[in-house]
This record gives structure tokens, C-alpha cells and sequence, in this order.
């Protein structure tokens, strides 16, 4: 039995289009597996608070007291639910080019010294590692303009993907794939065959991750199916 993480970050409801993929991807795969179990963390209605400097202290103290576990004890509720996940499902528009304020508190309530990855000066220029491994992570994305690929209008100006792929290594995601829609702005026929495309790419993905997951070998990420280019990429 696979166990996957849901993640809603985008604030709207009803019209979200990341939500609404996100749908699709819980649907088709529980279509083919309906005895495995999605949790669900809507971030989006209910944002997790931002980190403080008591936190901080918290985090980093060898010795905690009563109060300090308390306030880390969010934190270990979030990152329990990541530990047991084998594949992490977020979906997330993109706000003024990069996360959601809700998504980074919710990254910086996870990536935790000691729980999530390990700090070792030992190791020279590259002292932290991550502690757990071999998890999946789903990307949905939407965009309000478009061509931020290589060589494309926008290139350079999303810092949503490469933020949630850097981090994501710090909660043990070793497989990265991403689909998304782009143009949802400009509502044109462009907006429409990027959404549609978006769609038409979650079933091929979780046939993907139900094959590999059942043969526990996930797909290589450098093989992941990409909305970036042939499909489409995100919205503020």
C-alpha cells in the first residue's frame, strides 16, 4: 500500500486550477489503487505559521524545555506526515514568480536540522545531508504568463520550480517530476491547450509512479514527464 501526501497551497478555492489537477491525480490514481491511502494538508485555507527566533532556538537546542517542545510540536506533526509519505503530491500556483508565502512556511516548518537532514562539518563545503531518501514528488503548478524554459520570453524569472526542487532534496525526494499549466492570464486558445494538455498528462504520470512504486523503484526524475515546454508551464 502506497502512502501519498497531498499539499494545497494556492489560496483559491473553487477556481483553482492547481487544486483542480491535483483532483485529477488523486482520482485517476486511486482509480487503480483504491486502497491506498492520500493525506491531505490544505495550506492554502490554513497556512502554517511563519518561524520565529524562539522557534529557531527551539530547532536548534540540544536540550529542549516543556515550552520549546510545545512550539516545535507543528512541526513534528508536518514532518510525520512527510516521513510516512512515499509520494508527496503539491500543488501550488505561482504568486509574483515564486511560492506562495504559505508554501515557504511550510517548507521552513519541515526542513528541520536533526529531523529532516543532518549538519556535519566533517563533511567540508557540503555539511548537510539529508536524512530520509527514496520519495517522489508530484509538482503541479500553474502560471499566469508563460515561456520561463531555456532560451524562452520568461527564462530566469520562475523561482518557483527550482526553489521547490532544491528543497524538496531535504525531505528525501530523490524523483522529481512536473506538470503545469501556463498562459492563465491571457484566457486565450493558448491558456486552453496548455490546461488541456496539463490534464491529459496526470494519467500517463501515475501510471508511471504506479508501475515503478509497485516494483519499488521509482522513475529516474531525468526521465519525469514535463509540463515545462511540451505541455506548459505556471500563475502568479
Amino acid at each position: 500500500m502506497t502512502k501519498i501526501l497531498r499539499i494545497d497551497a494556492s489560496a483559491r478555492a473553487s477556481r483553482s486550477l492547481t487544486r483542480a489537477l491535483a483532483d485529477a491525480f488523486t482520482e485517476s490514481w486511486l482509480a487503480k489503487h483504491p486502497d491506498d491511502q492520500f493525506a491531505l494538508r490544505d495550506i492554502g485555507r490554513n497556512p502554517p505559521p511563519f518561524i520565529s527566533e524562539d522557534w529557531i532556538a527551539a530547532a536548534f537546542a540540544e536540550d529542549r524545555s516543556p515550552a520549546q517542545a510545545q512550539l516545535l510540536a507543528f512541526s513534528d506533526e508536518l514532518i510525520g506526515e512527510v516521513a510516512e509519505a512515499e509520494i508527496i503530491v503539491l500543488a501550488t500556483p505561482m504568486y509574483n514568480y515564486g511560492m506562495p508565502a504559505a508554501l515557504k512556511a511550510w517548507f521552513d516548518q519541515v526542513v528541520r536540522v536533526g529531523k529532516t537532514f543532518s549538519f556535519d562539518l566533517s563533511r567540508g563545503n557540503r555539511p548537510l545531508e539529508p536524512i530520509f531518501s527514496g520519495k517522489t514528488l508530484v509538482l503541479l503548478t500553474s502560471w499566469g504568463e508563460f515561456g520561463f524554459g531555456p532560451g524562452e520570453l520568461n527564462e530566469g524569472r520562475d523561482s518557483l520550480t527550482p526553489h521547490v526542487r532544491t528543497a524538496s532534496r531535504y525531505l528525501g525526494v530523490d524523483g522529481f517530476h512536473h506538470i503545469g499549466i501556463e498562459y492563465q492570464e491571457f484566457g486565450d486558445r493558448r491558456f486552453e491547450t496548455s490546461r488541456e494538455a496539463a490534464f491529459a498528462a496526470i494519467a500517463p504520470l501515475v501510471e508511471s509512479l504506479s508501475g515503478a512504486n509497485s516494483s519499488n523503484n521509482l522513475p529516474n526524475p531525468d526521465r519525469a514527464i514535463h509540463a515545462e515546454g511540451s505541455v506548459g508551464l505556471p500563475p502568479r
